[in-house]
């Protein structure tokens, strides 16, 4: 799947060290590949019984997502029209990836969904409005360049969205971890996707 996209995939620059796996990358009906993630660090899990706060408190993982800019577009069924995909989307999915993970360990299994569609319809709108006070700004280096990202700490972790290529390769960057910290890291694109396995 990944191979198959138009656009660069984002991670981590060298400087991490860590492990890195792939996610999932998402497409439209009629096969365009239009957002990804790749993974560094632990391997987020969902907190349950089996895994309590304590345990996924400890986990220490970033996440990008590589995001392909584009206007609407029919979807490829005819059902529908593709928003465009700007830095808010970038933001949006990073925010939504951070709460899959993420629930409140004094919340019962059972009003999970309840919460979880609360709390996504709030990262929406939060990713509808970067300039608004929830956002502050940090500038990280894409490919050895500086670029400034729009970033936004909670409870569950931290979230990132900005452009990806400053020589316009049609890409913006979404990230969202916990554990480690967001000001040192450095993105970059991955000419081989060997050391995600």
């Amino acid at each position: 799947m990944y191979t198959r996209a138009s656009f660069a995939w984002y991670g981590l620059d060298e400087a991490f060290t860590g492990p890195r796996w792939l996610m999932r990358a998402v497409t439209t009906a009629d096969g365009v590949v239009r957002h990804g993630s790749t993974g560094h660090g632990d391997e987020p899990s969902i907190r349950s019984a089996a895994r309590p706060a304590e345990e996924t408190a400890k986990e220490r993982f970033t996440v990008v997502v590589t995001v392909a800019a584009g206007p609407d577009l029919r979807s490829g069924d005819g059902t529908g029209v593709l928003d465009a995909t700007t830095v808010s989307s970038a933001a949006w999915l990073a925010g939504s990836g951070l709460l899959a993970h993420t629930w409140p360990p004094q919340l019962d299994h059972s009003l999970r969904d309840d919460w979880l569609e609360q709390q996504t319809e709030t990262a929406f709108t939060l990713a509808h409005d970067l300039e608004g006070p929830e956002w502050s700004t940090l500038s990280l280096p894409v490919d050895g360049r500086a670029s400034v990202f729009r970033f936004r700490e909670s409870e569950f972790g931290w979230i990132i969205a900005g452009p990806g290529d400053q020589d316009g390769d049609g890409t913006f960057i979404g990230a969202y971890g916990r554990g480690m910290s967001p000001y040192g890291l450095g993105f970059a694109r991955l000419p081989d996707l060997t050391p995600y396995g």
